[in-house]
């Protein structure tokens, strides 16, 4: 599906516009301690208005079929682009995690590092990432590093998801 420029976005939210819309696709996890998986996911993400993007993510496990089997992961989160080609990103899980980004913007890039990881006291031990996001031929691809439970950061996961709407 091309991308289509949305003429009631406020205008802060341009070097972030090529997020918006609803996202399809699969792709990959593993970390020392947790066996690696194809997952399916879709990514929606828009705006109310203002000066901000809405950001909702839900993954699920599939089989080797490429069936969904169960939900694996969720975040609900916010985009905030500031001046300069700065850009924050904040994202809350249902496992206790909260996570503040902090990076920039290039033309159909944008690269992100924890400035901040806030977990409750039942959450799994986890101290910080980096996130790559693209818009490649069309398709939102993105990749995590993550430094959780006592391994320094590495490769944690990635996916590549065509735009559905």
């Amino acid at each position: 599906m091309p991308f289509e420029l949305d003429t009631d976005m406020p205008r802060e939210l341009a070097p972030l516009a090529w997020l918006i819309g609803r996202w399809e696709g699969a792709g990959v996890m593993g970390y020392p301690g947790i066996e690696s998986v194809n997952f399916g996911q879709e990514v929606v993400c828009g705006h109310d208005g203002r000066s901000f993007l809405e950001w909702r993510s839900t993954t699920w496990l599939l089989d080797e079929a490429g069936n969904q089997v169960e939900p694996l992961t969720s975040e609900l989160g916010y985009w905030r682009p500031l001046p300069d080609g700065e850009v924050e990103f904040v994202l809350a899980h249902p496992t206790g995690v909260v996570e503040m980004y902090y990076g920039n913007t290039t033309p159909a890039k944008i690269e992100l590092r924890t400035d901040g990881v806030l977990r409750s006291p039942s959450a799994m031990e986890y101290s910080a990432a980096t996130r790559l996001y693209g818009y490649v031929n069309s398709n939102l691809m993105w990749a995590m590093d993550m430094a959780a439970t006592g391994h320094p950061l590495q490769s944690y996961a990635s996916a590549e998801l065509k735009r559905v709407s």
